[in-house]
């Protein structure tokens, strides 16, 4: 057939399916079994389709390839480097990006940015004439990368990172909701004086977790005495016995971790100090990682809901890609709370 000619329902004859099959495989929807979205997929490939409103100047967008996009920064101490599956809450993000993509018929590639290079390794990427869409791993981004990367990558979505002030695509949880709720429900069970285990690394995430738990300190007119505010390393698991908290007698009756792993790493040194969790000290963590279910006790935590977040990044990569008139989303994921024994 034409390229001009054909339509929607072209590719759904020459399948041997509805146009509404057609429909829910082009949107990366639930509906049709994985072996009629490759025949779908297949189809639009060999007949050169376009799902477009504008026809994006003859360019042919392979909508069954997507490329999952990490930005290496062990040279800059980030959280993101090549081994980055080692930790649970990437490795089961990404795990979820890889099923879903497979569950539409389609198939990923995932590459590794130099950070230290970033300029010239998008460089190459827009003198390529490769079809380049992709959902960016922003985690340690910059305000100015993150910028930097959607000149470059136009037909990309960034996750687990939210810039407010930028027009790009952004799919991330709730940070702020999450950690308000955190402070909450510390609040609710009447601990009064609370502590706050920060990351050492300063990121986009941390930052508005901290702005949601001082805001919900804030409507119930508590404060969080300075001597209560610890920084430690956002990623360590293992109990090293150096975690300020430790230093001092007097401790907070309740702490908040800006993430999981701090809050496993905190107890295991609890632990190891016989100081009894939740009787003398209740922990809250963000994340709601595996490890947390099988430490003592088990972690009070922030549940984030990466299946979501997984299938809205490919929602908004699939209508990027399709629609030349699509203007950049930002969605935020609701969090919740998982109340275990720690708190």
């Amino acid at each position: 057939m034409g390229e001009e000619k054909i339509k929607m329902k072209d590719i759904a004859q020459l399948a041997g399916v509805s146009r509404s099959a057609v429909s829910l495989a082009l949107n990366g929807k639930k509906g049709v079994s994985k072996k009629t979205r490759e025949k779908i997929f297949r189809v639009i490939q060999e007949n050169n389709y376009k799902p477009l409103r504008k026809r994006n100047g003859g360019k042919n967008h392979k909508l069954s390839n997507v490329r999952f996009i990490i930005i290496n920064k062990a040279n800059k101490h980030g959280l993101v480097t090549d081994n980055f599956r080692a930790l649970p809450f990437f490795n089961d993000l990404l795990n979820k990006i890889l099923k879903n993509i497979n569950n539409f018929g389609g198939k990923v590639q995932i590459e590794s940015l130099d950070g230290d290079n970033l300029s010239k390794e998008l460089s190459n990427i827009k003198s390529s004439d490769k079809i380049y869409p992709a959902v960016i791993l922003g985690t340690d981004l910059t305000s100015e990368e993150v910028l930097e990367i959607d000149r470059a990558i136009p037909k990309a979505v960034f996750i687990d990172t939210y810039y407010p002030g930028i027009s790009a695509d952004f799919v991330t949880m709730d940070n702020y909701q999450g950690a308000y709720l955190a402070a909450k429900t510390i609040l609710a069970k009447g601990y009064k004086r609370i502590g706050y285990i920060a990351s050492e690394k300063v990121m986009s995430n941390f930052q508005e977790r901290r702005r949601g738990f001082y805001a919900a300190l804030k409507e119930m007119e508590v404060e969080l005495d300075a001597k209560d505010f610890y920084v430690v390393s956002p990623t360590r698991m293992l109990p090293s016995m150096d975690n300020p908290l430790l230093s001092i007698n007097d401790l907070p009756q309740a702490v908040f971790c800006e993430n999981d792993y701090m809050a496993i790493r905190l107890i295991k040194e609890l632990n190891q100090q016989k100081i009894n969790v939740p009787k003398d000290i209740g922990v809250i963590g963000f994340d709601d990682i595996y490890e947390g279910k099988i430490i003592t006790p088990e972690l009070t935590t922030i549940h984030v809901p990466i299946e979501q977040i997984a299938d809205q990044a490919l929602h908004q990569l699939q209508s990027k890609v399709a629609l030349d008139d699509w203007e950049p989303q930002k969605c935020l994921v609701s969090t919740r709370l998982i109340e275990r024994s720690s708190l």
